[in-house]
């Protein structure tokens, strides 16, 4: 019965391992789908749509080919087409029917300028000057590489390949070099759950079965052999004596006690143990995750979720004229403006280096540039003059994007400065104007010690802008920046003084009536100084904080004439740097003036809260000097 039952485990385990093994080799499914294109129209811009990415569930692995420098990036879909503007491009899209990708070339609408909110995507011919060899050179406008819109890029020479997670409401950016048409052939391919759990267990049990069989056979053999023992009835010869049986041959007692026979024996045996040790490893081998059930629970999609719009009760339609309203995103992701800082904190080290204004305006606007350009030229006169505070990339410690439709957009930013702990960390408001430009540095502060900064939406979320007349604040953000330059210029007698927080306001003692009066006494009694404040040409950036109240950024100038009272003559002294700011090293009747540029960053309180307008931070720096006109 063991023999028969040793049969039974070893066929079972034959087809249970059997099967096992054909579920990962000749049953096995692929590992993933591919769809693919080939694009023949010749545009310089192709867009694989959010439902060509969305075609099958899971991370999208896509291949590009082409003749030349291949590029893709990923954004938003509306800042893709933004950015694209009125330029013809290929659409890639999905046909849910075939499970085909398609394509088709989209010549954008005019945009209507007069639309408040809407970006101008209007862009002038892109014109291709011959270079020396006679050849057309790519227009450097007309690329998408190094764009701060996109989530991330990546670039390769005729051939590209990159997985990308997206979720809902993404679009891939595909080109050349801007000029060229872009990559022909494109493939996106995403993964399948090609997982056999139930190769495991057949493959295990089938060797547990195996073994069992083994024990089988080992257990009806030593079972039989002590069933052939000595028999204890032996029939008796002549008188009673047992008979003994015949000796056998030399032959046979040679063959017996001989080692040849054994030896062929032995050797059976060692082959019958590779069964044995085979199965085993076989069963063990199905180690890997794909060939066992998997009990854990299913882990949570790390893709934001996007909300099903429902119509409001007691409306079952919405009227088809109705245009639906623009979709409020925030500015910038996190990850996003990470990447933007390290390309602002590298360009900014470079172009400080080098003392380059031209170049400086690719980064730099506003009070920001105008306070660096004039460095720049202070520094090329006196080489020694301290350059100003660099700007750094990370950490940042808070990221506030505000939320748009459309452009200009801005975001606020403080970044630390971890190699100098001290030095103050650096609030800096960026500001986009258009799709194809980058952002640009328009204020850059330093918080003042112990700056107690307002909790503020998440980055995920963004801050709505403030009007500049909302009368929601205990001042409105507009008048921020005409009464703290009063303060600046009364002190104390000022009508606004009661709605600024004197506390760690250290302006005030440099740039308020106490540094004034030092300047004065500081002149000789042949000149005397005055002084008058006036608000920045910049717009005033106010964001929301999650108290109702707002961060307010603004900028004023304050104007420093020094004038002669005995009709004599004043100038600039030399080697200081409004003489070399201006380059007038002479005397003049009418005196000379010096302009400094004031950034602040102030939290202004909601109505009805017991607080004061507060100083967060600011920095000044001159950036004009002449004589006076």
């Amino acid at each position: 019965m063991r023999f028969v039952l040793a049969i039974l485990a070893f066929a079972a385990a034959a087809v249970m391992v059997g099967f096992g093994i054909a579920q990962r080799t000749v049953f096995l499914e692929p590992d993933k789908v591919s769809l693919g294109t080939v694009v023949e129209n010749q545009a310089s811009y192709t867009v694989i749509t959010p439902d060509a990415l969305a075609a099958h569930e899971g991370k999208q692995t896509i291949t590009l080919s082409g003749g030349g420098p291949v590029y893709l990036s990923y954004g938003r879909t509306a800042d893709v087409l933004a950015w694209i503007g009125e330029d013809p491009y290929v659409s890639v899209g999905h046909d849910a029917e075939t499970d085909e990708l398609t394509s088709e070339v989209v010549v954008a609408n005019p945009v209507d300028d007069s639309t408040p909110g809407t970006p101008s995507t209007e862009e002038p011919e892109a014109t291709e000057e011959p270079s020396e060899d006679g050849e057309a050179e790519p227009d450097p406008a007309a690329s998408p590489a190094g764009s701060d819109l996109w989530f991330d890029e990546f670039t390769g020479d005729r051939t590209l390949t990159t997985t990308i997670d997206v979720p809902e409401g993404i679009s891939v950016l595909v080109a050349s070099d801007g000029t060229a048409p872009a990559p022909g052939r494109i493939v996106v391919s995403w993964p399948l759950d090609n997982a056999t759990p139930w190769a495991g267990p057949l493959m295990a049990g089938g060797g547990l079965l195996f073994l069992i069989g083994i024990v089988l056979v080992i257990s009806g053999v030593m079972a039989h052999r002590r069933s052939r023992g000595p028999r204890r009835n032996l029939p008796k010869g002549p008188k009673g004596k047992l008979m003994r049986a015949p000796r056998p041959p030399r032959e046979q007692r040679a063959a017996l006690s001989g080692s040849g026979p054994r030896r062929s024996s032995g050797r059976a045996r060692r082959v019958a143990l590779l069964p044995v040790l085979l199965v085993p490893a076989i069963a063990l081998s199905a180690c890997s995750a794909d060939y066992w059930p998997d009990l854990t629970s299913a882990p949570e999609t790390t893709a934001p979720a996007t909300p099903v719009e429902t119509a409001p009760a007691g409306e079952d339609e919405v009227e088809a004229d109705e245009p639906a309203a623009p979709e409020v995103v925030p500015a910038v992701s996190v990850p996003q403006m990470e990447r933007i800082m390290r390309r602002v904190a590298v360009f900014t080290t470079e172009v400080d280096a080098d003392a380059d204004s031209q170049r400086l305006a690719e980064r730099f606007t506003g009070p920001a540039f105008e306070a660096r350009k004039a460095n720049y030229a202070i520094r090329k006169s006196l080489p020694d003059h301290a350059a100003l505070p660099a700007i750094p990339a990370a950490p940042l410690t808070l990221t506030l994007p505000q939320q748009v439709t459309g452009w200009p957009r801005t975001v606020l930013t403080i970044a630390k400065n971890n190699d100098d702990e001290t030095v103050a960390p650096t609030a800096l408001v960026l500001r986009q104007e258009s799709p194809r430009e980058n952002y640009k540095i328009m204020y850059a502060t330093a918080l003042v010690p112990n700056a107690d900064v307002p909790e503020v939406a998440p980055a995920s979320i963004g801050a709505p802008p403030i009007n500049p007349e909302f009368k929601g604040l205990i001042m409105p953000t507009g008048q921020v920046a005409p009464a703290y330059a009063d303060v600046l210029l009364k002190g104390d007698e000022s009508e606004f003084a009661e709605f600024f927080d004197p506390e760690g306001d250290t302006i005030r003692q440099n740039l308020g009536v106490e540094g004034q009066k030092k300047t004065s006494e500081d002149l000789p009694e042949t000149a005397d100084a005055s002084f008058s404040n006036e608000v920045g040409d910049s717009p005033t950036v106010a964001l929301a904080t999650n108290d109702s109240g707002a961060l307010v950024t603004v900028s004023i100038n304050q104007t420093e004439k020094v004038t002669p009272n005995d009709g004599g003559t004043v100038g600039f002294q030399e080697g200081q740097p409004g003489a070399a700011l201006s380059g007038f090293d002479e005397k003049s009747a009418k005196g000379v003036q010096r302009v400094v540029g004031i950034q602040l960053m102030f939290y202004v309180p909601a109505v009805g809260s017991d607080e004061k307008i507060r100083l967060l931070g600011w920095s000044e720096s001159l950036i004009g000097a002449s004589e006076v006109k």
